[in-house]
C-alpha cells in the first residue's frame, strides 16, 4: 500500500502556525455525525442485547461470523417479509429490523477484522 505523505488541508507549511497535517485522515464525523439517528438505534440494539446476555459477550460467541451473519440475514428477509403484513419492528424488542441488522452487520465486521489481524 502506497503512503500518501501527510499535508494540512489549506496548504500551510507543517513548521507554520496553524497548520495540522489531517489533510488525508480518516473524518469521524461523516459516519459519527452523518448517522446520528442510525447509530443511536444501533447502540439501542446493543443495550438491549447487553441487559438480554451480558456486555461484550457477543465477542466470544463460537463461529460468530457465520452466526450474526444468519441473524443479520434473518432480520433483513423479516423486514422483507414486512412490507407486506407490516413488520417493521422485532416482535421480541420492539426495534426496527434495520437496527438489529446494522447491529449484526457491525458486530460481523468487527469479528473479520479482528479474525484478519491474528
Amino acid at each position: 500500500m502506497n503512503k500518501i505523505a501527510e499535508r494540512d488541508p489549506n496548504d500551510i507549511d507543517q513548521h507554520s502556525p496553524g497548520s495540522k497535517l489531517d489533510a488525508y485522515k480518516t473524518k469521524p464525523d461523516l459516519v459519527l455525525g452523518g448517522f446520528s439517528r442510525a447509530l443511536n438505534a444501533v447502540a439501542q440494539v446493543g443495550t438491549y442485547g447487553a441487559k438480554k446476555y451480558t456486555p461484550s459477550g457477543w465477542r466470544v460467541v463460537p463461529d460468530g461470523i457465520e452466526r450474526y451473519s444468519d441473524a443479520m440475514m434473518r432480520h433483513y428477509l423479516a423486514e422483507r417479509a414486512g412490507k407486506d403484513i407490516c413488520e417493521e419492528k422485532d416482535p421480541e424488542s420492539g426495534f426496527l429490523h434495520a437496527a438489529h441488522l446494522a447491529w449484526n452487520a457491525l458486530a460481523r465486521l468487527e469479528l473479520i477484522l479482528q479474525e484478519m489481524e491474528g
